[in-house]
Formats: C-alpha cells, structure tokens, sequence
C-alpha cells in the first residue's frame, strides 16, 4: 500500500515538474512572441486614442475599457480558435493570411501618409460628423469601430504569433497565444488609458499649484498634443514597416527572395561601416526598408482597391 502511494506520490511530482517546464517554455514563448508582434502592438496603441477625439471627458475611460473587452473577446473568444485550428489543418495557409494582413497594414499606412501629404484630416471630419449625432450613438459607433479596427490588428499579432512557436502541441500553443493576447491587451489598453487622461492628469496637477507639480502640469497640458501627433506617426511607420517586413518575409517562403536578400546586403553593410552602433544602425536600415516596401505595397493596393471601392458606393 505504501509503496503504491509513493508511486503515486512520485508520478504527481513528476506530472507538477512537467507542468511547470511548459509553463516557464510557454511564458519564453510567449515573451519571444509578443516581441515579434512589437509592431503590429505599437500601431494598435497609435491608432487606438483617435476613437476618444470628440467624445466626454467622463466618458474616455469607460470607452477604452469597453474596446479592451472587445479586444480580448477577439482575441480569446474567435481569433485564437481560428489559429489552433488552421496550425493543426491548414498550416501552409498561415503564410497566405499573413501576407494578406501584411499588405491591408501596408494600404493603412500609405492612406495616412497620402492624407498627411494632402493634408485631408480625417480625425477632423470624423470630430465635425460627431456634433450631429446623440452622445450615446456616437460613442457606440466609435467602440464598435475601434473593435473592427482591431479584429485586423488583433489577427496579425496572434497570426506573428502562432509562426513564432517553436512547440509543435497544440496545449502550448494555446497557453503561448493566450498568454500574449492577456499581455498585449492590458499592455496597448493601459497605455492607451494613460494617454487620453494625461491631459486631466496636467489640468489637475496645474490647478493644484506647487512649483514642480504645477510645472509637470503645464507641460503634460502643452505636450500632449504634439506626444499624439508623434504617436500618429509612429503608428503610421509601425504598419508600413510591419506590413513590407511580413511582405517581404512571405515573398522568401514563396521563392522569391531577392527584396530579403537586398536588404540583408544593405543592413551587413551599414553594420560593418559603423562597428559602435551598427546593430542599431543594421536593425534601422532593415526597418525603413520594409517600410519602403509596404509604402509601394500599399500605393499598389490603393491604385486595384479604391476604384472598387468607388464603383461599389455607387452600386449601391
């Protein structure tokens, strides 16, 4: 009887040492991941705060955390699903989707860089629309158009995600991608709901006087509009430079890999030239390379798509 139990004592010790071995494998691999889908996660908190422009004060928290939910619910409740499943059925289509994700994030950034050089806001038309609508309508539309927002966002970054595990059952993939969808959610929604109270934050400080804390106010009121401004054009490099980055990588799983190749060159060859900092140096050459490419990318998609687009609103 003794005996058994010790076997049974030691089978469990065995399970827990086990357990905890894919634990600690799957949070590496979830850390290694969510750092792969460092871009797709810098345009999601860019892109995010435009949703509360407009919308009252009282109300910007509570519309960040509605979105935060739906983002989880994304990313938990269809988009992790739709990934254990295409990994264990279809994994020759992950490059496919993932390229198709790369070049929609390539035709968002050319739009914003097309309207920074024409100068058409569309922050601006959206804040002028939202005069006109009831408070309670326009912050539902704005949730729901932030959450479809990041359906696509969410997708490319559990997409990135799922290439990047190493483990090949599908229990630690499922941990790994869970994992990451937890840490990015609360890590763009916490950023973002520090970002739209920043402002309140300056006010209150101003208001309530003392030499550092009114002077840490003045410049939170001051430099949070050309922060948001940065912001905008952060994101806008983070998705031509994930998009070209993911077009390129798909075109080399195809065969085709003379842009990866050039690049390679070109960043070796800044890196040798400037020993001190030439894996910085290298890391940015690849960086603004990609974001070439996805700029041309989604000039392309813009030239096939709108014209679409356009004979489509009037079809209908």
């Amino acid at each position: 009887m003794s005996g058994g139990l010790l076997a049974l004592l030691d089978d469990v010790v065995a399970l827990t040492k086990l357990a905890a071995a894919t634990l600690d494998d799957a949070a590496g691999q979830a850390a290694q991941a969510g750092t792969k889908a460092a871009g797709v996660v810098i345009d999601d908190a860019a892109v995010t705060p435009r949703y509360v422009v407009g919308l009252a004060a009282d109300r910007e928290l509570p519309i960040v955390a509605k979105i935060a939910w739906g983002s989880l619910k994304n990313k938990i409740v269809f988009l992790l699903p739709a990934a254990l499943l295409l990994s264990a059925f279809a994994p020759w289509a992950l490059t496919p989707i993932l390229m198709l994700g790369g070049l929609y994030l390539a035709f968002e950034g050319y739009e914003k860089v097309h309207e920074l050089m024409t100068g058409h806001d569309a922050a601006a038309d959206d804040t002028v629309t939202a005069a006109a609508i009831d408070p309670m309508t326009l912050e539902n539309q704005k949730v729901n158009g932030a959450i479809r927002t990041d359906l696509v966002l969410s997708a490319e970054i559990m997409a990135i995600s799922l290439a990047s595990i190493t483990e090949p059952d599908l229990f630690t993939k499922a941990i790994v991608l869970a994992a990451v969808a937890a840490m990015v959610t609360a890590g763009v929604y916490g950023a973002v709901a520090l970002i739209v109270k920043a402002d309140d934050v300056g006010v209150y400080l101003a208001q309530r006087g003392g030499a550092i804390s009114a002077a840490v106010g003045r410049a939170l009121v001051h430099g949070m509009p050309p922060f948001l401004k940065a912001l905008s054009l952060v994101g806008t490099v983070a998705m031509l430079w994930v998009g070209g980055g993911i077009l390129i990588h798909g075109l080399n799983e195809f065969g085709i890999s003379g842009p990866e190749h050039i690049l390679h060159v070109v960043s070796e060859a800044v890196a040798s030239a400037v020993p001190g900092i030439g894996g910085a140096l290298a890391w940015l050459t690849t960086a603004l390379g990609s974001a070439v490419v996805g700029l041309v990318a989604g000039w392309l998609t813009a030239l096939a798509v709108l014209p679409l687009l356009g004979l489509f609103k009037k079809a209908s």
